[in-house]
């Protein structure tokens, strides 16, 4: 049973660090989370192993024999047992979850410079506010490459869930109340923005995308939004695919 089980734990864990689980990364905080996921691979693979070779091996030793009506032997409790199988997981578990608000921490510490974003969720559209721009609006997100942005999380009916994939990092929309998370961008290209909260009918739709430009083609979209909202009247921006520069 022994033998079975580390071998079996072994193939476990390197299948599961071989299959790709997320899509390309596109923020400074993506290898910070990906080996924390990783990590609890690492620790999940053989606990599953250990826990389902025990349980079938106990089915297959330990089965009653045709026939056998008779009632189980009359054992009594492990103390001893007990308390190691308790304390073991316990510990895991602490270290686990130790590891994992260090990493967040880091990850959502405040950072010079950044970019305040203000996201808007309702069944079933994103929208969004940039605060140090004029306060525009926009229903398509645009982003500087390496510029911190720190996303302020709102919703004008049930929760959400504001996520891109490729940052890795999501929070839940709530009603009354304001969340929020940091991320960085470092790769430029075209995100999905999608609902991670089942929030109605139309939860499969709710998608956008997040446009991650250098920062002198987010100064000329900023711009346009900017002009395109005065020329309205008001501070709803165009929602007209604008130019952005391939460089800067």
């Amino acid at each position: 049973m022994l033998a079975i089980g580390v071998v079996a734990s072994i193939i476990g864990v390197a299948i599961a660090l071989a299959i790709d689980w997320f899509p390309v990364n596109a923020a400074n905080s993506t290898k910070e989370i990906d080996t924390l996921y990783d990590v609890l691979l690492i620790v999940s693979v053989p606990i599953f192993v250990l826990v389902m070779t025990v349980a079938i091996y106990s089915v297959i030793r330990f089965r009653a024999k045709p026939g056998d009506m008779g009632d189980g032997a009359p054992i009594h409790g492990n103390t001893r047992l007990e308390v190691v199988w308790v304390m073991i997981p316990t510990i895991i578990v602490s270290c686990l979850a130790a590891y994992a608000w260090i990493v967040l921490d880091d990850v959502e510490a405040k950072k010079p410079n950044e970019l305040h974003v203000h996201v808007i969720s309702q069944q079933f559209a994103w929208h969004f506010q940039y605060p140090q721009y004029g306060n525009f609006t926009a229903d398509t997100l645009y982003l500087p490459k390496d510029r911190p942005v720190k996303f302020d999380v709102t919703t004008k009916d049930v929760l959400h869930s504001f996520w891109v994939p490729s940052f890795r990092l999501k929070t839940d929309a709530v009603p009354g109340i304001t969340t929020n998370i940091r991320v960085t961008p470092s790769r430029l290209g075209t995100y999905d923005v999608v609902c991670a909260e089942l929030c109605g009918l139309g939860h499969s739709t709710m998608r956008q995308y997040a446009h991650v430009v250098p920062t002198t083609g987010f100064n000329t979209w900023v711009n346009q939004q900017k002009g395109a909202a005065g020329g309205a009247g008001g501070s709803s921006a165009s929602r007209g695919a604008p130019t952005i520069p391939a460089s800067g």
